[in-house]
Order: C-alpha cells, then sequence, then structure tokens
C-alpha cells in the first residue's frame, strides 16, 4: 500500500506556482486543520468557518507567486492568509449584523468576582440590550465570544484603549441594571 508523498516545502512552492493538482490536494491534506485552527481562533465555532478556509485556500492558490521564501516559511505566509481572511469576514456588514442578531449564550455568565451572581441567559440579554450599540458588540465579542481585548482592537480597528474604557463603562453599567 502506497502512503501520500511527502514534499519539502520548497517542492510544495514549485508545484503550487505550476498550478498542480497534487498540490492543492496535499495542502489541503496537510495544511488545512492547522489553518482552519487559525481561523477558529478568530470568528469561533461558526459555519462560516468551512467557507473562510475555502477561501483562504483559494488565496493561497491564487497569490503563491507572491510568497517570498526570504522573508518566512510558507507556514508563516498561509498562517497571515488565513488571519486576515478570517478578520476581513469578520469585519463584512453581514457577519457583524449576523453576530449582533445572534442569540447571546445560554451559559451563565459571571459578571464581577465581588458579587460572584450569575445571571440567567433571559435577564441578561435584556440588560445587554439596555446598553449602547458600541458597548453590546464589545460584551459580546468579550464575555461570549472570547476575544480579547487586544484581538478586538485589531479587529474593529479601534485603539485598545478604547476597548477597555468601553468595556469598563458597559460592566458598570450592566452592574446598575442587574437587580442581585
Amino acid at each position: 500500500m502506497k502512503g501520500s508523498p511527502k514534499y519539502t516545502e520548497e517542492e510544495l512552492v514549485v508545484m503550487l506556482r505550476r498550478q498542480e493538482d497534487a498540490a492543492f490536494v496535499y495542502l489541503y491534506d496537510n495544511y488545512a486543520p492547522a489553518l482552519n485552527g487559525v481561523i477558529v481562533t478568530i470568528v469561533g465555532n461558526s459555519p462560516a468557518t468551512g467557507d473562510i478556509l475555502q477561501e483562504t485556500l483559494v488565496k493561497i492558490w491564487k497569490q503563491i507567486h507572491n510568497y517570498d521564501s526570504s522573508k518566512g516559511r510558507l507556514f508563516t505566509w498561509m498562517h497571515h492568509i488565513a488571519r486576515n481572511t478570517a478578520i476581513d469576514a469578520t469585519r463584512n456588514k453581514e457577519w457583524k449584523k449576523q453576530k449582533l442578531n445572534k442569540s447571546l449564550t445560554t451559559e451563565k455568565v459571571e459578571l464581577s468576582d465581588d458579587h460572584s451572581s450569575l445571571m440567567n441567559d433571559k435577564d441578561l440579554r435584556k440588560s445587554v440590550l439596555k446598553l449602547k450599540e458600541e458597548q453590546k458588540v464589545l460584551v459580546e465579542m468579550s464575555y461570549f465570544e472570547g476575544y480579547t481585548h487586544m484581538e478586538i482592537a485589531e479587529i474593529l480597528q479601534i485603539p485598545l484603549g478604547t476597548v477597555k474604557t468601553r468595556i469598563r463603562a458597559a460592566l458598570s453599567k450592566l452592574r446598575q441594571l442587574i437587580t442581585l
């Protein structure tokens, strides 16, 4: 039984530049799981993840002539394409609309260490809906989708200090709205 072929990075680049079908199959079989991991880190487990992965692989296929081995390894270059494609997807108006309309998580969330109070989803949704639009987006991204403040700043293209200030203000407002 013959195993799948192994290619060096240089061989793979040459094959991709020649647009060989075997190179695309190898690319998918050997790199798709890692690239999907990069995408999931940014967009979460979303139905769009598969589409973003496909778009990433097509970009790699079409843009391989832009790859310069003197600037870094092939995987690093592909990682950047996957990351940028995922971030671009989150900037898309439809993506933002889908995320804003998405039901908040059904899990319970802890809002403060001091009170250690837990709320159910219905109460939390009502409280979050009373926040300013800019605060709602940040609370969802930070507490429900698990983005770091730095990732939020990059995705929304706003300063890190602004993200932190708005989240702090949102949490303060939520504390006021929540009856313990």
